[in-house]
């Protein structure tokens, strides 16, 4: 399988020669703020069958405490990817082009979600950071 992704300016793009796995949400207040959004949704990917194929150069990347990070395009502002120790892990789901055929598996750090957010009956949840097995 082969997915591709961009930004919203399409200015930058990748490539991953392979599938996307363990997608989750995350709902800390930390990416309510980087996503402008009520969580992220994103899934990992094998660093090995990811590669930009267009305007890696107008990437900006932000690394937090402990090697995380996240890079997105200095021109729109799309987050991309998530990287660990300067490699990209993970992907945002919003910035596929084509199905990932994947479904969010759990919705972590709902210990600290939005108060007007309100997540469907039935959905795994974790009030922090869930095992990677789980």
């Amino acid at each position: 399988m082969k997915l591709t992704g961009e930004c919203f300016c399409g200015e930058i793009a990748y490539e991953i020669d392979g599938k996307v796995f363990d997608a989750r949400s995350c709902h800390c207040s930390r990416c309510r703020k980087a996503f402008s959004s009520q969580a992220s949704s994103y899934a990992l990917v094998n660093a090995s069958e990811f590669r930009w194929s267009r305007g890696e150069e107008k990437l900006s990347t932000y690394t937090g405490q402990h090697g995380f990070g996240l890079q997105f395009c200095k021109k729109c502002g799309s987050t991309l990817s998530g990287i660990f120790e300067n490699k990209v892990h993970g992907v945002t789901l919003g910035c596929l082009n084509e199905d990932p055929e994947v479904e969010i598996g759990r919705h972590i750090f709902v210990g600290s979600k939005a108060s007007w957010e309100k997540l469907p009956d039935g959905v795994v949840q974790y009030q922090e950071h869930a095992p990677e097995n789980a």
